[in-house]
């Protein structure tokens, strides 16, 4: 009943499996801070709700969180290897019109990875 009730009011939002991705064949993980251009008079759509959108379609982009700072958004990208990662930065990232500059960091080791909340 107690995780019946948790379901109904929200609390827990869904269940999913947690898939190793080496095991898959994703051996590559890089968070990428990005920056957009500014928006301009010139644009019909805020170039922020453009990217958010797209984002939204992109595969390789397993997590992304608007920011406050230099940067406008983080994204974790999950991938097979270096090439995989160079074909997604050329072929989708800074081809979209909305991408000013992105600058990228390459995970060496997992030092914690849990999706427990300190409830």
């Amino acid at each position: 009943r107690r995780v019946k009730r948790l379901e109904d009011t929200g609390v827990i939002d869904r269940y999913v499996a947690l898939v190793k991705p080496e095991a898959v064949g994703l051996g590559l993980t890089a968070y990428l801070n990005v920056r957009l251009e500014k928006h301009t008079e010139s644009h019909k759509r805020n170039p922020m709700d453009v990217f958010r959108a797209s984002v939204q379609t992109w595969p390789e982009v397993v997590e992304c969180a608007s920011l406050t700072g230099e940067m406008d958004y983080l994204l974790r990208v999950v991938v097979a290897d270096m090439a995989a990662y160079a074909r997604f930065i050329m072929d989708t990232l800074l081809k979209h019109p909305s991408v000013e500059d992105c600058k990228t960091s390459f995970v060496l080791d997992h030092v914690k990875a849990t999706t427990a909340l300190p409830v």
